[in-house]
């Protein structure tokens, strides 16, 4: 099913039109197609886009430059730190024309290398990117790692895909490990008294923060 989306076109741009679109709750967008060279700026109702994205729907039906379009979802962008929808790119579709797209990884079961062996599991990876037809794209893919073993890894050629769905992401990709846990010494830092931990001509330690 297709959820239907209400967009407006952006008239001005640059950095000081994209941060008073955000003032008044406007997220700004791009559209683009695999069979056009011609892009579309947009802004959309933030909570229109929140109700979108909580729908669960993977297909969206818009109006845009006058044409009603079937689009995807390629691209968000969210802030580092509040996590606030920044800027989305919509993906004109074919129905009859696959399509590429992150899916989220979801590791299933306890390894036994954590309930026997007291590892922990790893999953360095959170999606993996696949080739399907728009109305066949998964919800979810899945992975049982009930038989990982401590200090063994599963890669993503071992996920299981759901017919006509063409995995992108490299089959060596590792999803999931289960590594020693780190005992109480390894948490200890070994410096010795004498070592000098000052900086050499007056270095000063790099700001964490984004400048």
């Amino acid at each position: 099913t297709e959820y239907k989306l209400e967009v407006s076109l952006r008239k001005e741009f640059g950095k000081k039109a994209t941060k008073n679109y955000r003032k008044v709750g406007l997220i700004p967008g791009v559209y683009y197609s695999s069979d056009s060279n011609k892009s579309i700026s947009f802004c959309i109702e933030k909570k229109e886009l929140q109700k979108a994205t909580k729908s669960g729907s993977k297909l969206y039906q818009v109006s845009v430059d006058g044409k009603l379009r079937t689009v995807l979802f390629k691209d968000v962008q969210y802030h580092p730190v509040s996590d606030e929808m920044l800027h989305i790119d919509l993906y004109g579709v074919k129905m009859d024309e696959k399509v590429q797209i992150k899916v989220s990884l979801s590791l299933i079961g306890t390894p036994i290398g954590v309930s026997q062996d007291g590892g922990n599991l790893t999953q360095p990876i959170m999606e993996l990117e696949i080739s399907s037809l728009p109305s066949e794209i998964p919800d979810i893919l899945e992975l049982d790692v009930s038989d990982l073993e401590l200090g063994n890894s599963l890669h993503a050629g071992k996920v299981i895909l759901p017919e006509n769905v063409d995995l992108i992401t490299q089959e060596d990709v590792v999803v999931a490990s289960v590594i020693h846990a780190m005992s109480d010494e390894d948490l200890i830092t070994a410096i010795d008294d004498d070592d000098d931990m000052t900086f050499e001509d007056g270095e000063e330690p790099e700001d964490s923060e984004d400048s």
